[in-house]
């Protein structure tokens, strides 16, 4: 079966709707969260795929991986994800359940766009999608892409980020490559 493999890889921590972080808990609402350092060789191959897809060479990404586990009725509330936890690249990779990603821009509400997210999927967000233009993950009765209703089920996305300016070897922190 399709991502059998992360399974033996993803022990999700915490309740439904519960997460460590405030921000999380107040921009996304039915969900588990982990963060995972440690992956089996297949899904560390697939990371890899990732962040040569995602990052670019000299790039140090955060570790560890970042694993959201949305339930069918769970959403993410648009946002823009703050520069103090990321930086200039965030990478999806959606597993499970096709969802739909819109993205709206902060200063000019009605430029936005909708990202059919399917199982197995990578969104990028860096650039200006990344700094000028709030993301979120519909509810599931507000799930369309375009005319086409898109039924949510569980949802888990493994997400890599890139370290925030300032940090890094030789920086606070200096948090080891994650993909």
């Amino acid at each position: 079966r399709r991502g059998l493999h992360w399974r033996q890889d993803l022990e999700l921590r915490n309740v439904w709707g519960a997460g460590p972080r405030l921000e999380a808990q107040q921009a996304i609402h039915g969900f588990r969260e982990t963060e995972k350092s440690r992956w089996s060789e297949a899904s560390r191959a697939i990371l890899q795929r990732v962040q040569a897809a995602a990052f670019g060479p000299g790039q140090t990404l955060l570790s560890p991986v970042h694993v959201l586990d949305l339930e069918p009725r769970g959403y993410i509330k648009p946002h823009v994800d703050s520069v103090k936890f990321c930086g200039a690249a965030i990478a999806g990779l959606s597993l499970l359940s096709p969802s739909v990603m819109r993205l709206v821009h902060t200063q000019e509400p009605g430029e936005w766009l909708e990202l059919l997210l399917e199982p197995g999927s990578l969104y990028i967000l860096r650039g200006s999608a990344r700094y000028d233009f709030s993301h979120e993950i519909l509810r599931d009765e507000e799930s369309f892409f375009g005319e086409r209703r898109v039924p949510r089920g569980r949802r888990i996305s493994v997400i890599c980020r890139s370290l925030p300016e300032g940090m890094g070897p030789g920086g606070p922190g200096q948090p080891p490559p994650a993909c």
